[in-house]
């Protein structure tokens, strides 16, 4: 008797043990659900923000200049109407407006697309007129007006109202990404009540739950925050000038007019190859002779137009053509060299482009003789690239002329790592270096 009395004490210490761990066992149970289920409902919401966002960046890439142009060559007589693209742009930009709309839940980004809707429909419009418009002979210069005064203002508006959806969708992940914190500091308040219930459950979570819990929360925060900031370089590299498109193709007829052929084959070549290389099938990276091929093409485009004032030479190895570089890094510095260097100086001036070669790195160098910038200015600018902060350097300034150095600074070093960049060095009235730093195994 005393012996199944014993057994009977022992089966119900075994119970009360187990129900013990269960006790012990099923705060933490609760827990990792709850904080699956948040990082499953954040992560999947942010990546229908972060979807929003390309799918718009694309947009906002494509459509303006296609259509603007599209729109130009129907009126000139280059595409008749029964081949012009302009409805099967349209249509996809619907498909493209409508689509956003699944992927935003805020009442004023709503607002937007039905704009951009709107704004669609205006172009239909403009379209059909232009195409009536084409039945009379004495019509060109209405066409001109419709498409100066309308289309091209309303693009504008269209590409503007995107942009705005975009710069808020990326607001409303940045709430995503505080919410993120404060889910992590919620999770280390629960594992330090959960140290304190037992000694066991103190060694199973101090041991065994951050590791388990908080590793994929800052990898999900780092990978969110690499893409967003992916996001809005892509924006920014979007935002090709198009002015520039525009004077080029003034500068174009301007040529044709005067008889020049061999301008005009040759202009249009350039600005060809231009674009070719910067859509380059969406790849990030290209060959640092195609980089160069690019960079050549652009200012041989702006030569004709600043021919009293600019000059250049290309002076690089050709033992790094074959080594890769990620598109659009060295124009934009040439380019800034150009307006805020060469332009501003009088007399003009030369922007010249060489390479160093080191066993583990190589360098792209961008040099004029143009303007230069103060010694406070520079400790400005230097400290932004520093800090990778560009709103303390004063850089987003429209006139600041160093917004280009700092794009392509940080996508550097967000792709390639710190120890890879850009390094400026520039003297007033004197001119500007800028050093290109790139890793030679890059993809």
């Amino acid at each position: 008797m005393t012996a199944g009395r014993s057994k009977k004490q022992r089966s119900h210490l075994a119970t009360q043990i187990r129900i013990s761990y269960l006790i012990l066992i099923l705060p933490s149970v609760i827990f990792i659900a709850y904080a699956c289920y948040n990082l499953w409902r954040i992560n999947a919401r942010n990546n229908e923000m972060l979807s929003s966002v390309v799918a718009a960046s694309e947009f906002s890439l494509q459509f303006k200049e296609d259509f603007d142009y599209e729109t130009y060559l129907l009126i000139v007589g280059n595409v008749a109407p029964g081949q012009s693209n302009l409805s099967d742009e349209l249509s996809k930009a619907r498909q493209v407006v409508e689509g956003l709309k699944e992927y935003t839940n805020t009442e004023e980004n709503q607002k937007r697309l039905l704009y951009a809707e709107k704004y669609l429909n205006n172009l239909e419009t403009y379209v059909d007129r232009i195409k009536d418009n084409l039945g009379f002979e004495n019509k060109y210069e209405d066409n001109m007006l419709i498409w100066e005064n309308d289309v091209q203002i309303v693009t504008s508006l269209l590409q503007e109202t995107i942009n705005e959806y975009i710069y808020y969708e990326n607001k409303q992940i940045q709430i995503a990404q505080t919410e993120n914190n404060e889910l992590f500091v919620d999770i280390v308040e629960i594992s330090i009540g959960l140290l304190a219930f037992s000694f066991l459950s103190m060694v199973i979570v101090s041991y065994f739950g951050p590791k388990w819990i908080t590793r994929p929360i800052e990898e999900q925060v780092k990978e969110e925050q690499k893409q967003l900031r992916k996001a809005e370089f892509d924006l920014l590299q979007s935002q090709i000038n198009p002015h520039f498109l525009y004077n080029t193709l003034d500068a174009i007829i301007w040529s044709a007019e005067a008889g020049n052929q061999k301008q005009v084959v040759s202009m249009v070549g350039n600005l060809s190859d231009f674009f070719r290389l910067s859509l380059n099938k969406g790849k990030e990276t290209v060959l640092v002779s195609e980089e160069l091929q690019h960079v050549r093409s652009y200012l041989e485009i702006q030569q004709v137009r600043y021919q009293d004032i600019l000059r250049f030479e290309i002076n690089v190895s050709e033992s790094i053509n074959d080594y890769r570089i990620p598109k659009l890094t060295v124009q934009p510095i040439v380019e800034n060299a150009l307006y805020h260097g060469i332009k501003n100086k009088r007399g003009g001036g030369t922007i010249t482009i060489t390479s160093e070669e080191k066993p583990d790195y190589y360098s792209i160098i961008v040099e004029d003789d143009g303007k230069g910038m103060a010694e406070d200015r520079l400790r400005e600018v230097r400290r932004a690239l520093r800090e990778r902060n560009a709103e303390n350097g004063g850089v987003y300034g429209e006139k600041s002329g160093v917004y280009g150095i700092y794009n392509v600074n940080e996508r550097i070093m967000l792709t390639y790592g710190e120890q890879y960049g850009v390094h400026i060095e520039s003297r007033l009235d004197k001119g500007t270096r800028v050093v290109i730093r790139l890793p030679k195994n890059s993809t």
